[in-house]
């Protein structure tokens, strides 16, 4: 039995389409790794170098790819451009608790809220799109929230670094749907909407912190830290292209599937690299997560399948 050429062809798309997400879920998996190694800035001055070195790389990307004109045009755009304001509010919060957090030690947190993603995702299209759940939908989400509660009440806190990553990231995953921009040229936007910002806030914490300030703020005498903090552009930008260029060619189910692969990294980081204590307790709220995750994940593909049938 021979294959045709055109089913040839989708075959290799598909593979193509696979190794592009799966490097960005593995980029953004290890992505606490990189940060570790800037965490002698503080996590608000890495979130300013990120904005400002995600700006002139995205530039020489998007410049050698021939597609500068499409930032041009969202910014002459006024109703395009206040959305991704919105957006970029929205993910420069994401930025500073994720940061935050990984340089104190709680990436373990961080893994919680993002396993946490996806069902808090659904949760906004119940009360923003007047979405429907079904009865196993609303089964996981329940299990989620039993585990927050849980962790809230035997671990003394709220579980605020988790939350404030899930529900920024899902509401920033909202954001960018209601906007007909493509990946990339879309977060160059965005960063150019924070650049001024993220520039005049260094300014300031130099000027009003003293030489100890300035030092951290433009580190050109450790010139590894500085180089890392340059290439706080890269390790944001090339993970978002190559998602954005394996999400194209794979089914939107196979991508959901695959966005469980960054918090496990994550989850694996926080016990046997940087040894972070995980309580029974905690454990335990992590199993509630997967549980629930089993629960939408094997319902989503039920209802995919009787749809496709």
């Amino acid at each position: 039995m021979t294959t045709s050429p055109a089913s040839g062809a989708e075959d290799a798309e598909r593979r193509l389409g696979l190794a592009f997400a799966l490097s960005a879920f593995l980029m953004w998996g290890f992505l606490p790794a990189y940060y570790k190694w800037t965490a002698a800035i503080p996590a608000d001055l890495v979130v300013a170098h990120r904005i400002l070195w995600s700006v002139l790389f995205l530039a020489i990307f998007l410049g050698l790819r021939g597609r500068l004109g499409e930032v041009g045009a969202i910014l002459r755009d006024p109703a395009t451009l206040s959305k991704l304001t919105l957006s970029a509010a929205v993910i420069s919060i994401n930025w500073l608790v994720f940061i935050w957090a990984v340089e104190r030690g709680r990436i373990l947190e961080v893994s919680f809220g993002y396993f946490s993603n996806p069902l808090v995702s659904v949760a906004i299209g119940l009360v923003v799109l007047k979405e429907t759940l079904s009865r196993w939908q609303a089964i996981a989400i329940g299990l989620a929230t039993v585990a927050v509660g849980i962790q809230a009440l035997a671990l003394g806190g709220f579980p605020w670094v988790s939350m404030a990553l899930a529900f920024s990231f899902a509401s920033y995953g909202y954001l960018r749907k209601t906007v007909a921009v493509g990946a990339s040229p879309g977060l160059m936007v965005e960063a150019i909407v924070l650049a001024p910002l993220a520039l005049a806030y260094l300014v300031y914490a130099g000027i009003s912190g003293g030489g100890a300030a300035m030092a951290d703020v433009l580190p050109i005498d450790r010139p590894g830290l500085f180089m890392l903090l340059i290439g706080t552009g890269v390790v944001t930008a090339v993970p978002l292209a190559m998602f954005a260029a394996g999400a194209r060619r794979l089914s939107l189910t196979a991508v959901g599937l695959m966005q469980y692969i960054a918090p496990s990294i994550q989850f694996l980081l926080a016990l046997y690299v940087y040894g972070e204590e995980v309580e029974p307790v905690r454990l335990a709220t992590f199993g509630l997560i997967w549980v629930s995750l089993a629960i939408f994940t094997t319902d989503t593909l039920y209802r995919h399948e009787r749809r496709r049938k």
